[in-house]
């Protein structure tokens, strides 16, 4: 039978109120006909992150696979509870915000990494000289697209898992870094190769291949694998691998965005 886990209940807070994405901007948001601006999908990610740490812990951190979709926008100062069901080692998780199901998705723990993945098959690119504003031909399908190096350290660190409210205190005590800093990195991949309008993350897929620490300079080699119309909305799809200090393979991951709303591609 399946087995109900204790919710994990959140204060959201728009942590990206002041980035180049104006979707997490309330005037801009309204007029994509969002009630305010959007708490960041990469945020939501890692608050649904709790449930699998809790459950798995270190072993999770190193060979978890997770899956996660975001179907409602959830909102700054809203409470958003994280639902979860055990059955047979898959952990279902949903996401509530205003009585709405904003998010699903689900964490399993392998006995090994379910994908073998080479560091030689992802190649490793400087991001674009000069980013130049967004179009529909943006990202080419094929093209390998690369992210400024991040690094989470310290003040920075301690930042961060205070944004994504209560996380594991396995982070801050074993200095490691949280799943969703690698959402927060293929979220890069776009930003930082073009100039974007607002956009919308709204899926992804990864396969965790070791832990991360704090302080570890972070990098995508990310392929383009799709680009496409869907009523209206321009989607791009990235198959990536998150590095750690250029040689140690973090993540295998599968992120899909729209990268030109409806109303944009329509301007």
């Amino acid at each position: 039978m399946p087995n109900r886990l204790e919710t994990h209940r959140v204060v959201a807070y728009n942590t990206a109120k002041q980035s180049e994405n104006k979707m997490h901007d309330d005037n801009v948001a309204r007029r994509f006909g969002f009630s305010g601006g959007l708490v960041p999908g990469v945020d939501v990610f890692a608050y649904m992150m709790h449930v699998p740490v809790a459950r798995w812990g270190r072993d999770f951190l190193s060979r978890g696979l997770v899956e996660a979709r975001f179907i409602k926008p959830v909102y700054d100062g809203e409470t958003a509870d994280v639902d979860a069901t055990e059955h047979n080692g898959l952990l279902t998780i949903e996401v509530f915000s205003r009585t709405e199901l904003c998010a699903t998705g689900t964490a399993t723990l392998p006995a090994a990494a379910a994908t073998a993945v080479s560091l030689s098959e992802y190649i490793a690119v400087p991001v674009v000289a000069e980013r130049k504003p967004v179009s529909a031909a943006t990202f080419e399908t094929g093209n390998w697209l690369g992210t400024t190096p991040r690094r989470w350290a310290g003040q920075d660190a301690a930042d961060y898992l205070a944004d994504i409210r209560k996380p594991d205190p396995i982070f801050a005590r074993e200095g490691l870094g949280h799943p969703g800093l690698i959402q927060r990195v293929m979220n890069r991949v776009l930003v930082d190769n073009t100039i974007l309008g607002p956009w919308i993350h709204v899926g992804s897929r990864m396969q965790l291949l070791s832990a991360a620490r704090a302080g570890d300079e972070i990098t995508a080699r990310a392929k383009v694998t799709a680009n496409y119309e869907k009523k209206g909305h321009r989607f791009v799809e990235l198959d990536a691998l998150v590095v750690a200090n250029g040689t140690t393979p973090l993540a295998h991951c599968q992120h899909t965005a729209i990268f030109q709303p409806r109303e944009q591609a329509a301007a």
